[in-house]
């Protein structure tokens, strides 16, 4: 008995002491997937460029009416389409009202609307996309039926129709922006949402036991915080243009409240008078939405291309 006990004991100190047992004891674990590293988001100086622009513009957002040498309703000028010069630095509309004026109380108009659509489109859609992606089942189809039927109309067209019902104000403006675009928000959230159901930490949340509130908190958004973040601003581009479209048609704001979309068509005229009053609102809409998607771009490209390829 004794010999066996020795012959035990020696079997499991060269076991423990072979490096190929030790080889063939963490092989089994290999398959194991580890978590992904931490990645620092890195921008290009034209990202960084565009940064810079954005937060130019969310100041003036701010500080624009604080900072502007007149209010935007000020008739200052004796003459309309007046140039360049040291009382008005970007010339006069055709009101002989302060252009550079306008387009500082204009941000906060513009920017203001469109980021408060934005983030209500943003709620609604992504409220009703993680329920149908959770839930799935008849909540599934018959959100997505109502979605596709919203993405099926033209968003210009839709948003006419609701203005010339419901009439044109900031908040009806609002409104009309996070419906039609919480459509949108819907597809992307519901998508990455169905993917996060069937991964693996999911189905072990549900092993141990985890309520729905829990998984779609704790597992679901957060998981999709950084493709939603990401798209946040390739959809606040989108509302800017829509915002500024229905006030070039003279159904967004309306005067004399200032934005960028209505300056833009007050002054069209100017143009066969060599004025710059319709250029410099146009160029304050490009540098915002193009410094954006730069922005956007840059995350996308950071993330391997993933974000882009789900966003709508």
């Amino acid at each position: 008995m004794n010999d066996e006990k020795k012959s035990d004991i020696e079997a499991k100190q060269s076991v423990d002491t072979d490096p190929k047992a030790e080889e063939s004891s963490s092989d089994q674990f290999e398959e194991l997937q580890t978590a992904p590293p931490k990645q620092k988001l890195k921008l290009s100086w034209v990202g960084k460029i565009a940064v810079v622009i954005i937060a130019i513009w969310i100041v003036i957002a701010f500080a624009g009416p604080y900072i502007a040498p007149f209010h935007e309703a000020d008739m200052i000028a004796d003459d309309s389409f007046l140039p360049a010069d040291k009382q008005f630095w970007l010339g006069s509309d055709y009101l002989g009202r302060d252009t550079f004026s306008r387009i500082l109380w204009g941000a906060r108009t513009t920017i203001g609307i469109s980021f408060i659509s934005t983030l209500a489109a943003y709620f609604v859609g992504i409220t009703l996309g993680i329920a149908a992606a959770v839930k799935g089942g008849w909540t599934d189809t018959i959100l997505s039926r109502v979605n596709d039927a919203i993405l099926s109309l033209p968003t210009i067209m839709l948003g006419l129709i609701i203005i010339a019902a419901l009439g044109s104000s900031i908040p009806i403006l609002i409104l009309t922006a996070g419906l039609i675009y919480a459509a949108s928000v819907y597809r992307i959230a519901r998508a990455l949402g169905q993917d996060i159901m069937v991964a693996d930490f999911v189905e072990c949340a549900r092993a141990r036991g985890e309520g729905v509130w829990w998984i779609i908190f704790r597992e679901v958004l957060p998981n999709c915080a950084m493709p939603l973040a990401t798209d946040f601003g390739l959809r606040l581009v989108f509302v800017v243009l829509f915002i500024s479209s229905l006030s070039f048609l003279g159904l967004g704001v309306q005067p004399p409240m200032s934005d960028w979309g209505s300056m833009v068509r007050e002054n069209l005229q100017g143009l066969g008078y060599g004025s710059f009053a319709a250029i410099w609102p146009a160029l304050a809409i490009a540098t915002l939405t193009i410094s954006v998607n730069l922005v956007v771009d840059d995350i996308s490209a950071s993330a391997g291309g993933k974000l882009a390829g789900k966003m709508v």
